[in-house]
């Protein structure tokens, strides 16, 4: 991003940050640049998610960098942190002049202890409420990938011993459209937990382009 773009972000984070205290963590992220797992360039309150300035792109920032239609992006209002506290979050996408996002700036909401203190005043009044199931918030890309891999799994429902090839070409199409291949070696990571060489990771990638491709020309 602009130095300029970077230096309004980094204030706005700040005050953002002094404006609801130490529960609020603001993250601004450049993703315009070649180096795709050191993302953040700004942050506030860090220690909501363990996380400093040089660290890596959460998994909303990963599909900023993987999608290119900035339209299609979606929010994802809860996360948790690797240690388990419940964040509300918020996220702006930030575009360039050509409309493709550049940079991504996230509001990150400890609201762990005003759960807790929901969960005791329904104890009390006998009302039990539903809260929904939150994304990990990983400190950095090693966590990531391994939490994607994981939604890899559960997506298909088995363990990887008893996927066919079917599912195996659906876990990582998966992860492809995740981003999981943006981050480095991630390759070797993913050819070993589902037991595939790397021949066959892009075959079955190259798999997904084709289906693609025949939808497109049945449209046409």
């Amino acid at each position: 991003m602009d130095p300029n773009t970077v230096d309004l972000l980094s204030r706005v984070a700040k005050a953002l940050a002094e404006q609801f205290g130490a529960s609020c963590e603001v993250v601004v992220h450049d993703i315009s640049g070649e180096d795709k797992e050191h993302t953040i360039v700004a942050i506030e309150n860090g220690s909501v998610s363990r996380r400093k300035t040089g660290g890596g792109p959460s998994q909303v920032v990963l599909e900023a960098m993987q999608e290119k239609d900035p339209s299609l992006l979606q929010d994802k209002n809860l996360m948790k942190t690797s240690d388990g506290r419940i964040l509300k979050c918020s996220t702006v996408y930030v575009k360039n002049g050509e409309g493709a996002v550049e940079g991504v700036l996230s509001i990150n909401y400890d609201m762990t202890e005003l759960l807790m203190a929901q969960r005791a005043v329904d104890s009390l009044i006998n009302h039990a409420t539903a809260v929904a199931q939150p994304q990990r918030i990983a400190a950095n890309v090693n966590d990531l990938l391994d939490d994607l891999i994981s939604q890899s799994v559960a997506l298909i429902g088995k363990p990887v011993a008893m996927m066919s090839k079917e599912d195996k070409i659906r876990a990582i199409h998966f992860l492809n459209d995740a981003g999981a291949f943006l981050i480095t070696k991630s390759g070797d990571k993913v050819t070993k937990y589902f037991g595939i060489s790397k021949f066959t990771l892009y075959s079955y990638i190259d798999a997904k382009l084709d289906d693609e491709a025949e939808k497109t020309a049945e449209k046409e």
